[in-house]
């Protein structure tokens, strides 16, 4: 289902079983010393490789472009300073996939600043506008993120117990939290017990650049339990828009 591994014969195939292609997006973003920055477009090119495993489909590399939220300045990010190149990118990308008989685009990402959200929301608005308006889109485009699952078992955050175990369930290898201080020595001190006040932009701090619980600690055993959750949600959502097409 990668469309990157896919010859034309084959693409062509398996869109004629189920004419779906996910766009997986995230960013190049730090994520503290326990993570890889590209976390953001792994887990979601993971879930969408995971949905259209289930649900058909085929799955194109993700975009490493992203734009918003608070880590633009810290070690090895390298963020969009508006969405105007990445909305570009995808609008072509999307008018593309439409020529070549998709007839549901995913657009799934797992950069989840409000920029991003607004941009990718606007797409998909914009989209259904113009194709209403003149009649003539035969595709659908669904916009969503890995933070909107409501069924969720542990609440989204940015590298802390969520990002560390979704990327768990799909790249153990890729997690180190023995990089994290150690947790007996170095406590983190919270105000409030806020894991998203601004103590945490502090390279001082033990937890730099986490926002949410304190993973350290945490039971990498429940990563398979959060991505079936993460999984079951999102193809549910992709089938609910794809219930109406006729394959004869």
């Amino acid at each position: 289902m990668r469309a990157e591994y896919l010859s034309p014969a084959e693409l062509d195939s398996a869109l004629a079983a189920t004419a779906v292609a996910y766009l997986p997006l995230g960013t190049l973003e730090f994520h503290s010393s326990h993570l890889p920055i590209g976390l953001d477009a792994l887990t979601a090119h993971g879930l969408c490789v995971a949905s259209a495993r289930h649900n058909g489909g085929i799955v194109l590399p993700p975009l490493y472009q992203g734009t918003g939220g608070g880590h633009a300045e810290y070690p090895w990010t390298i963020m969009m300073h508006s969405a105007a190149g990445i909305r570009s990118h995808l609008e072509q990308t999307l008018q593309r996939l439409e020529a070549l008989g998709v007839r549901l685009a995913v657009l799934f990402t797992g950069h989840f600043a409000d920029e991003q959200l607004t941009m990718i929301d606007t797409i998909a608005a914009d989209w259904a506008v113009a194709g209403s308006d003149r009649g003539t889109h035969t595709m659908r485009v669904f916009a969503t993120a890995v933070n909107r699952c409501g069924t969720a078992p542990i609440a989204p955050d940015h590298a802390g117990v969520f990002e560390t175990t979704l990327l768990h369930a799909l790249w153990p290898q890729l997690v180190h939290v023995d990089r994290l201080p150690a947790l007996s020595e170095h406590a983190a001190i919270d105000p409030g017990d806020n894991d998203q006040g601004p103590q945490r932009h502090d390279p001082e701090h033990p937890l730099w650049g986490i926002f949410g619980p304190d993973p350290r600690d945490l039971d990498l055993s429940a990563s398979a339990a959060l991505l079936d959750a993460l999984v079951a949600w999102l193809g549910g959502e992709v089938t609910a828009r794809t219930a109406d097409f006729d394959y004869r």
